[in-house]
């Protein structure tokens, strides 16, 4: 169990990565791979689809932010979305995150590979494999999900969270945090008002880096016009509660919602008021839209 910059244009646009970013790291052509400093949304056309991808390190903290995201189109059609938050230790949890995009990636552009499925769960056992055999305790959640052919497929490891919201604010998905807390709120045994400021509430029991690592694959969910997807660390999560991020999400231009979502994130971390949560760290999340009809 783990207790777990620069300003862009937001026209859309395909293939970004922050200049900051170690690009050394990943693969050359890592198209919409983000890491670094990445607090104007950067809005991204995916699949049929748009994001809008913003990635920032603690607003307390000095060192790397250790979370990544990634928004990679399918060879078949489609888009994966993903975001990981690394654990650690600053070094090692930010190259534990960069090591499960790369992977990624890698893993849904090998030559011949047709099944979005398959690679992506052989992701997480790769890059499982390659941050265990770091040797320095480091780790990281992994959420994915894959949209194609009207639908949405959740994939996770950890506490990072995938969430699909109506228009009208009604959640249709939302992926099952892998931590005590989340567990004792699901047997009832926590009152969800108490949850986020539970004392336990920074703890994790699964993620990439353990021997034990699980991967949950959700059910195929059908995606409306006007629905919103978005994958989000803990940034997001410890200081938003759900019903407040699905009306700060579910209307609006992509990245519109997507500032609406960080200020909110931004003000809890900084100046929660009496009984709101409230604890600064790095914030990562991509909002996702399909494509409305003409």
């Amino acid at each position: 169990m783990v207790s777990a910059g620069r300003e862009q244009d937001p026209t859309i646009r395909q293939g970004v990565m922050p200049t900051s970013a170690p690009t050394s790291t990943l693969p050359n052509d890592a198209t919409g791979v983000f890491d670094g400093s990445l607090s104007e949304p950067a809005v991204v056309a995916a699949g049929t689809g748009v994001a809008a991808v913003v990635s920032e390190r603690s607003p307390i903290k000095d060192p790397p932010n250790e979370d990544a995201a990634a928004v990679i189109p399918l060879i078949g059609g489609g888009v994966a979305l993903a975001v990981a938050d690394g654990c650690g230790g600053h070094a090692a949890g930010e190259q534990a995150a960069q090591i499960a995009i790369r992977t990624l990636f890698e893993c849904l552009h090998q030559p011949g590979e047709g099944e979005a499925r398959g690679a992506v769960l052989d992701a997480f056992e790769r890059a499982n494999e390659a941050i265990t055999g770091l040797g320095v305790g480091a780790g990281t959640t992994l959420a994915v999900a894959i949209v194609d052919a009207g639908a949405v497929r959740a994939y996770h490891a950890g506490d990072s969270e995938i969430l699909l919201i109506g228009q009208r604010g009604r959640v249709k998905l939302q992926t099952l945090a892998h931590a005590p807390v989340a567990y004792g709120v699901e047997a009832g045994v926590i009152d969800p008002r108490d949850a986020m400021h539970h004392e336990d509430r920074s703890l994790i029991s699964n993620l990439l880096g353990s021997a034990e690592m699980r991967i949950e694959v959700g059910a195929a969910v059908p995606l409306a016009a006007r629905d919103t997807l978005i994958l989000a660390s803990d940034g997001v999560t410890d200081n938003l509660r759900t019903r407040e991020i699905a009306d700060l999400i579910r209307t609006g231009p992509v990245d519109a919602a997507a500032r609406r979502l960080r200020d909110a994130a931004h003000r809890r971390m900084t100046n929660p008021q009496p009984g709101e949560p409230g604890k600064p760290d790095d914030l990562t999340f991509v909002l996702y839209r399909p494509a409305r009809p003409r």
